[in-house]
């Protein structure tokens, strides 16, 4: 096989499964993404580390191009009774992808009779994330944070993901999505290592106020139809959510704060 020469404008890249695709060796055979076939992509989850644990935190807006396409998606879930995560990417490999790794830990608890350690739960998710690299290289993206609460050191623990599986523990706090420039500047500014769990909550839901304000892929509050981001905190008591009534309340504050600017 001879060296393949490009045009200008078709040239692959750096791209290596373009590449694969142009010449006709593609793993995936004739398989490919239309450009023209949009998908719902879900947008911005944040979590940070706080003083009795962590939390965890995600717009709800699925957006397909410059559509909406749904309102209303949870991205933070849970995963056990002491554990989450949450999703950016492409919406349906996602969602499989945490029933699949929801099932996986259910059915260890009940074959070894324990549950797995936390970094082993990370390690798991981290399988299911490089497992879905061929997708991911079609553009079916899917990268998730992963938190919880570690009976092993006593605090919380957050980790986050590349499309090839390699996952990474975060000391502080991290976010992923198309608004994590936004929603990371927030919780950098204020972020402090003896959060409660309450102002956390709180720095949560400013850091997507934000992200929200600035990137139009990611939804705000939306009081009139009584949609608000989830957010979840993960303490030695186990996965509590907030609900809409408190959440209602908290970007009320930032409103009224955002207004008096």
């Amino acid at each position: 096989m001879s060296m393949p020469i490009f045009e200008a404008g078709s040239d692959p890249g750096a791209n290596f499964g373009e590449l694969l695709r142009r010449v006709g060796l593609s793993p995936f055979g004739s398989v490919s993404v239309d450009h023209e076939l949009v998908i719902p992509h879900a947008t911005t989850c944040v979590a940070m580390r706080c003083k009795d644990g962590v939390v965890m935190a995600g717009d709800r807006r699925a957006t397909s191009g410059n559509l909406i396409s749904h309102r209303s998606m949870e991205k933070v879930v849970q995963a056990d009774e002491f554990s989450g995560v949450a999703i950016a990417g492409a919406a349906g490999p996602a969602m499989e992808m945490i029933k699949l790794f929801q099932l996986q830990l259910e059915h260890y608890e009940k074959v070894e009779g324990q549950t797995l350690s936390l970094e082993g739960k990370a390690n798991q998710l981290s399988s299911f994330v490089r497992s879905n690299l061929p997708a991911a290289m079609q553009g079916l993206v899917v990268v998730p944070i992963f938190a919880g609460f570690d009976f092993h050191t006593n605090s919380g623990r957050l980790w986050d993901y590349d499309v090839t599986g390699g996952r990474y523990e975060e000391k502080d706090f991290v976010a992923t999505g198309s608004g994590m420039l936004h929603a990371s500047t927030v919780m950098r500014m204020s972020w402090r290592r003896e959060l409660s769990t309450d102002d956390a909550v709180k720095l949560c839901a400013r850091a997507l106020w934000e992200a929200s304000d600035a990137d139009s892929a990611t939804g705000g509050p939306d009081s009139m139809r009584g949609i608000y981001p989830v957010i979840a905190s993960i303490t030695k008591q186990g996965w509590s959510s907030v609900t809409d009534e408190t959440s209602a309340k908290i970007y009320s504050e930032i409103a009224t704060e955002v207004g008096a600017r």
